[in-house]
């Protein structure tokens, strides 16, 4: 998946928005969050067959179903859990995968208690025409989840389509052998772990923000730390990290055809946490810029926030100076990583 892929995609935030007449389609349910390895390999087994089918002349689109918010941040908000990809950036990176539309269902209460076989009727059969359908394992749908793949193939008997069954992804990186999926990505984030969510996700893991307000910022960043807006996804680790930052164009909104390109890149050092060096707790994602420069920024500045590698976690210094001296040892690491990293 990259951004040489990306092409216009449809979005329909609701049954209601699907054109009469919408299907044949082939689709695939999911929350997608992160757009991981193992959904990538799903996306790209579902656009394949839609293409398979319009070079038999069959008009069919590939299509990704997904909800907003996440179910479980629905049924259970006080599990809070973090999303490795808000919306936006979710649709975002489905639109780099080659798909044709994505309909993002409305996550509320009548959804939670529709019944499986109401919604594979209402949604699947009526609305999108569904042909074929591709999905993990381990998906379940219906009202308290009460159905699996097993139902899913004899929905699909009884009302005409296929169901494919996709065996989970793993990645083997020397000794290692692991199952890619969403939770797995998301603890690896908040244990720091950069690497393993890496060869999960098939790029570096990133988050979408803008700079924070109340620090001064004008027109243009004439110092070389940038601190972000207050963000609601999932963070790594309090630490610090070899980060790579972009500042992103203006945006016209979330899908492909809105250019992801003409951004400038920045090698950073990057701190999560409550810096308790000076005192009381005040949580920042604050990022010291290298190859600085003075650049146009302002707080509804776009930046897209890399981490690649974890160099500490966060501790308390007795002294200013004392943590001067570590960030310098920071910055030298930093750099030698990305000498390595640009051979």
């Amino acid at each position: 998946m990259n951004s040489d892929s990306a092409r216009m995609i449809s979005i329909y935030r609701s049954i209601q928005e699907i054109p009469a007449g919408f299907g044949p389609s082939v689709a695939a349910i999911g929350n997608f969050d992160g757009v991981h390895l193992g959904h990538q390999e799903i996306l790209s087994a579902m656009v394949r067959e839609a293409r398979e089918q319009v070079a038999q002349t069959q008009r069919t689109r590939a299509v990704a179903i997904t909800f907003d918010p996440h179910p479980e941040q629905f049924l259970r908000p006080s599990s809070a859990l973090r999303l490795l990809t808000p919306i936006d950036e979710r649709l975002r990176l489905l639109a780099l995968t080659g798909i044709d539309a994505v309909v993002v269902l409305p996550f509320d209460a009548a959804l939670a208690s529709l019944p499986a076989r109401e919604f594979v009727r209402r949604i699947l059969v009526d609305a999108l025409a569904v042909r074929s359908l591709h999905e993990g394992g381990n998906f379940r749908f219906g009202h308290s989840a009460e159905a699996g793949v097993a139902e899913l193939q004899a929905f699909g008997a009884e009302f005409g389509f296929a169901v494919h069954v996709h065996s989970p992804v793993r990645v083997r990186k020397g000794a290692s052998s692991l199952e890619v999926s969403s939770s797995a990505i998301r603890e690896f984030v908040a244990a720091g772990d950069m690497t393993r969510a890496r060869w999960m996700l098939g790029r570096p893991f990133e988050i979408r923000s803008t700079p924070a307000r109340g620090r001064g910022i004008g027109t243009r960043l004439l110092v070389p730390t940038v601190n972000l807006a207050a963000y609601n996804g999932q963070l790594p680790a309090f630490g610090v990290y070899v980060t790579r930052l972009t500042l992103s164009p203006q945006r016209q909104g979330p899908v492909a055809g809105d250019p992801d390109v003409g951004g400038r890149s920045f090698q950073a050092v990057t701190n999560v946490g409550n810096r308790p060096t000076f005192g009381e707790a005040s949580f920042a994602v604050e990022s010291y810029i290298l190859n600085f420069e003075p650049i146009e920024l302002d707080d509804q500045t776009p930046i897209e926030l890399e981490f690649l590698l974890r160099l500490r976690g966060e501790q308390q210094w007795p002294s200013p100076e004392a943590l001067k001296a570590q960030i310098f040892k920071d910055v030298a690491r930093a750099k030698r990583y990305f000498r390595l990293a640009n051979g």
